[in-house]
């Protein structure tokens, strides 16, 4: 069976990121990139702020217990030729701006591959991303590392994100989420890079799939089984790690296609397929499952005691299992017929 208020319940009450958390990264974002624009040695390169991620998909999530959410941003920079000869030079700049700064230098800040992560206490952590469209048009971010740039297309990626939610009626979005939960709170698939899951579940989504049956992604649960289940039957045809394409359409200099292979290996990838075989027939036996109480049961199975109903609806309006019921009382005093 489906199930599809427990679903809303699950995501809402368990896996999404909360508004206010959300609201408070936009915040912390703006006041980290203002900083940056006044700083006095690289303000006049800055040239604007895009979410990047799971921030900019829609997909985050909430973290596992007490550990801290995250969230990317691209921070757009102005081509200085003095750096040509070492992109890391952008890294090390923007983390030599936060040093100087009065509010951030005392908070832990550290120079990644391809970023600088700014910590906050007991919350979240910001990577602050230098992207830079350098002067032949080629758009890029930097490894450090490797002391060179990383082609990308930050927009693009979103596009193509934004296109297959499209197609799949809006639940894209909420399956990753599932998806990315039971990664990370199940300890399922770990070591995949939440980039490949995005890009794998979503190149399973296709128009062609609803000819012939319309409701193929029409709701979450269904949208979530059928999903999974075309990713399985690509991942069963494919034992070899197979090489996947960023759908940004970023290409490297010499035309070709950019690719995401160097974000894991062959056994990250085979306990990832071993992983998702599992999860499928899972998946399959709790959608069809007659038997209310046991398909419950077996979502459960998967998912946690976060699957389950809305707490019982007062004077026909339904309250998420969260609501407590002074917030019911509170809410309903004083008012008739259905919210607006």
């Amino acid at each position: 069976m489906q199930h599809t208020d427990h679903f809303d319940v699950l995501l809402k009450d368990t896996v999404n990121l909360s508004q206010p958390k959300l609201d408070m990264l936009s915040e912390r974002v703006e006041a980290i990139y203002q900083a940056l624009r006044k700083n006095e040695e690289i303000g006049s390169l800055v040239q604007d702020k895009l979410p990047q991620g799971s921030w900019a998909h829609r997909t985050i999530i909430n973290p596992v217990g007490n550990n801290e959410f995250d969230a990317d941003f691209m921070l757009q920079m102005e081509e200085n030729p003095d750096w040509s000869d070492s992109p890391k030079t952008y890294v090390e700049q923007v983390y030599a701006a936060l040093h100087r700064n009065s509010t951030y230098k005392n908070m832990p800040h550290t120079r990644k591959c391809r970023c600088v992560q700014l910590t906050y206490a007991n919350s979240m952590h910001v990577d602050i991303v230098p992207y830079l469209t350098l002067g032949n048009g080629r758009q890029v971010i930097v490894n450090r590392d490797e002391d060179d740039w990383e082609d990308t297309n930050p927009e693009g990626f979103t596009a193509w994100m934004h296109d297959k939610d499209g197609v799949a009626g809006g639940n894209l979005r909420k399956v990753i989420r599932l998806m990315k939960y039971l990664r990370d709170h199940k300890n399922s698939f770990t070591g995949t890079r939440s980039i490949i899951l995005t890009t794998l579940l979503g190149e399973q989504v296709a128009s062609i799939r609803k000819l012939n049956e319309p409701g193929y992604y029409s709701n979450i649960p269904t949208a979530l089984f059928h999903i999974v289940r075309d990713l399985d039957e690509w991942l069963q045809d494919r034992p070899t790690k197979p090489s996947i394409v960023d759908p940004s359409g970023a290409a490297a200099p010499d035309g070709s296609r950019v690719t995401f292979d160097h974000r894991w290996d062959q056994s990250t990838y085979s306990y990832f397929r071993e992983r998702i075989h599992v999860h499928a027939a899972e998946i399959e036996a709790a959608y069809y499952e007659p038997d209310k109480e046991e398909s419950v049961r077996r979502w459960q199975t998967i998912f946690g005691d976060g699957f389950k109903a809305p707490e019982p609806s007062t004077n026909g309006r339904k309250f998420p299992a969260s609501t407590s019921a002074a917030a019911v009382a509170t809410t309903t005093v004083g008012r008739s017929g259905r919210a607006g």
